[in-house]
């Protein structure tokens, strides 16, 4: 008998009708002789009210007790579910993230899975149930409190699953129909990809695509799980995530991401001087803050500035780390600059391609996009833009490169 995972977002479990239509496809699953196991998001919307309601009781409401409330969203939507499912007929059981055995550290707010001990999950299985589990949560083994392991974080869940279980496939399911060449909210002739592989959405996930969280993107690859991204709301075959060999595609570039939850941090007049780059990034690392691209200018006068992108809602706690700092060590002020966003060029193929970053600058500037900080790697190549342009950016990188439906005979993708 095959396992299977299948992972059900937010909007895929939004209300009781869609929850029915959920149980549906679990019944397909399990009636198909799969040993099956959900995972769960909270029903959309609930967990913003959670937060909502937080915030209204409390400008820093603690994070253990913050996660605490969270959670509970997750554990509506499981009960809820096992209950449509007992209604089919079908046994189901449900499951909070400490009883499927997913043991994190001790970090509220976006834990890391340390282990996984999914005996009784297997134990469900092995007597003939679906398993249903809580997903974006799971237990601190050194304090045995409830921890969450950060938005998207039912990505997380489910992969980890699948990995800890030697399940077949984890398929994810959301509203969308799979992977695109880019968001089709922005670009009307955006491609769905047949498939993709680990490094390029790593990548994508990175830069702001929202179909997967970046984490469950490399348990994926840390552990061999084939992730299947399909819509809860059709029967089509979505995106395969896979090795690079399993492509079916073989093209330069696969999509362009981009992403508008970040704001630049700039520390001026830095001192030019050995270990210093070394203390402020260790101070923000310590602080738990999670940096993304970052520039140094050209040092002038024994000077620099260094200059690094941030999730926005890190931002206070950056600045209140950096500022004390800056003057400790003789900077100038720290600068923030929230009106930015990301837009990203990815693909295996341009290893070998040379050109390809010079193509995405003039497509920018034909498009009279100003760049305003640039990253690279082996496959992507990122830029720092004003926010207001974003759209713009992606729509021109994304025809300079004819990535879309009009194109695919072309192989491009």
């Amino acid at each position: 008998m095959a396992i299977v995972v299948q992972k059900y977002g937010g909007t895929s479990v939004g209300d009781v009708e869609r929850m029915k239509r959920v149980a549906d496809r679990v019944q397909r699953s399990h009636k198909a002789g799969n040993q099956t196991v959900v995972v769960v998001s909270a029903m959309g919307g609930t967990t913003d009210d959670l937060v909502g309601m937080a915030s209204a009781i409390s400008s820093s409401p603690p994070q253990r007790e913050l996660d605490m409330l969270l959670t509970s969203g997750e554990r509506i939507s499981m009960a809820l579910l096992a209950m449509a499912l007992a209604e089919r007929g079908v046994e189901a059981k449900s499951f909070t993230g400490s009883q499927a055995g997913i043991i994190t550290d001790e970090v509220h707010g976006k834990a890391r899975i340390v282990d996984m001990t999914p005996a009784r999950l297997q134990e469900c299985l092995d007597e003939g149930n679906v398993a249903i589990v809580a997903g974006f949560q799971g237990v601190s083994r050194k304090t045995k409190d409830i921890t969450t392991l950060g938005r998207g974080g039912s990505d997380t869940t489910a992969v980890a699953l699948a990995a800890a279980l030697g399940a077949d496939v984890c398929e994810i399911y959301t509203d969308v129909d799979g992977v695109f060449t880019a968001d089709p909210r922005i670009v009307g002739d955006a491609r769905k990809l047949d498939s993709v592989s680990y490094e390029e959405m790593l990548e994508l996930s990175a830069q702001g695509a929202g179909v997967l969280q970046v984490r469950s993107v490399e348990f994926g690859r840390n552990h061999g799980v084939r992730i299947h991204v399909r819509s809860s709301f059709s029967y089509r075959t979505g995106t395969w995530v896979g090795p690079q060999e399993d492509k079916v595609e073989d093209a330069i570039i696969s999509g362009v991401a981009h992403d508008t939850s970040e704001a630049k941090l700039t520390v001026q007049h830095v001192p030019d001087k050995v270990g210093v780059a070394s203390q402020l990034f260790a101070k923000l690392a310590d602080a738990n803050v999670n940096v993304d691209m970052i520039v140094q200018n050209v040092s002038q006068e024994g000077a620099t500035d260094i200059s690094c992108t941030v999730p926005r809602g890190e931002v206070d706690k950056a600045t209140a780390v950096l500022e004390p700092l800056a003057k400790q060590i003789g900077a100038g002020d720290v600068i923030v600059d929230s009106d930015i966003g990301k837009v990203a060029l990815v693909g295996a193929g341009m290893k070998t391609h040379p050109g390809v970053a010079a193509k995405m600058f003039s497509a920018l500037s034909d498009a009279g996009v100003n760049i305003q900080m640039i990253s690279t790697s082996t496959i992507r190549v990122s830029v720092v833009v004003d926010a207001a342009q974003v759209e713009d950016a992606v729509r021109a990188v994304h025809d300079a490169f004819d990535l879309g439906e009009e194109h695919e005979e072309q192989g491009a993708g």
